[in-house]
């Protein structure tokens, strides 16, 4: 959720166009990574739950593609994602061992 908050914080760096664009799709993929992860939480059975994992994890790798982009582009510096690229990283390290343990 953390990541989240960092997002939200991010996205507002970004220009006024990119309001229903590039900042709406990073934020949406930022809300579903816990999301899908509680809602797997609350699943019974394994491999449910590392169903949502691996939604959780293919939401990690567009906000990845997302942010790349936006640096691309030149909304963003490697100053204002520094944080952000830290977070998601930590987040799809502990996507990815939890996943390997739901096989």
């Amino acid at each position: 959720m953390d990541l989240v908050v960092k997002i939200y914080e991010v996205c507002k760096s970004l220009p006024r166009e990119e309001v229903y664009g590039l900042s709406s799709q990073m934020k949406r993929a930022a809300v579903s990574i816990p999301s899908n992860i509680a809602e797997g939480f609350r699943r019974i059975h394994k491999p449910e739950q590392r169903q949502f994992a691996m939604i959780a994890y293919g939401s990690g790798s567009e906000l990845e593609t997302q942010i790349l982009l936006a640096k691309r582009i030149g909304f963003l510096d490697d100053v204002k994602t520094k944080e952000v690229d830290g977070l998601l990283n930590e987040v799809m390290k502990m996507l990815n061992a939890y996943t390997a343990t739901r096989m």
